[in-house]
């Protein structure tokens, strides 16, 4: 293991650790608007891939209402209300992840973890974006979010996992301060999150 792995994994568990202690209050708070918004269960718990593909479970604040067909309630656009599409646009959503990086399923910084039936469809190039942790925020993500294509966001992933080091890592927290406080790029142009990815050449939104 480098040095850089070292020191990166001490400063995600200190950093989470504290971020989860301050926070916890807050996240009270929220998790009691979104029993009342959203009704239960308050979390989103998915399996999502990580490092070398190990599958693991990602906890989030739950920011869209059940399926139900009755009320219309299908589509992710048509489930997720204004109070759901708040916390997804401060990011709000996100602090129970700090205990996926606790944990160490996660990092403070890396590509963020997608879809387990997506594992299948990456090519040999992209698939090099589970070599690192994934993260709660990246370069993808500090580049654009869910406005960048497919293509585009695996290329930066993969840039990471050439390019990371403790410098690159402090650059992306900071910028993705700034594009939080923004709420810049959370959604691809015509799609509440992004669109599904069948696998080279079949969707490039």
């Amino acid at each position: 293991m480098k040095p850089y792995d070292v020191a990166k994994r001490l400063i995600d568990v200190f950093v989470a650790a504290v971020g989860l202690a301050l926070s916890a209050p807050f996240q009270l708070v929220i998790a009691a608007l979104v029993r009342q918004n959203l009704g239960s269960p308050v979390l989103f718990r998915q399996d999502r891939p990580g490092r070398g593909g190990q599958v693991f479970e990602l906890v989030k604040f739950r920011t869209m209402l059940e399926p139900d067909e009755s009320r219309g309630l299908v589509t992710d656009e048509q489930r997720l209300t204004p109070f759901g599409a708040f916390l997804r646009s401060t990011s709000l959503d996100e602090l129970p992840t700090l205990w996926n990086v606790v944990r160490g399923d996660m990092s403070l910084v890396g590509p963020r973890p997608l879809l387990v039936r997506y594992l299948d469809r990456y090519t040999p190039e992209q698939a090099r974006r589970h070599e690192v942790r994934p993260g709660i925020t990246g370069l993808a993500q500090v580049s654009g979010r869910n406005a960048l294509t497919w293509d585009a966001k695996f290329a930066k992933d993969v840039e990471y996992a050439d390019r990371r080091s403790l410098l690159l890592d402090v650059t992306i927290l900071f910028r993705t301060v700034a594009q939080v406080l923004k709420r810049d790029g959370i959604n691809a142009d015509e799609d509440v999150t992004m669109p599904e990815f069948f696998g080279v050449g079949e969707n490039s939104p």
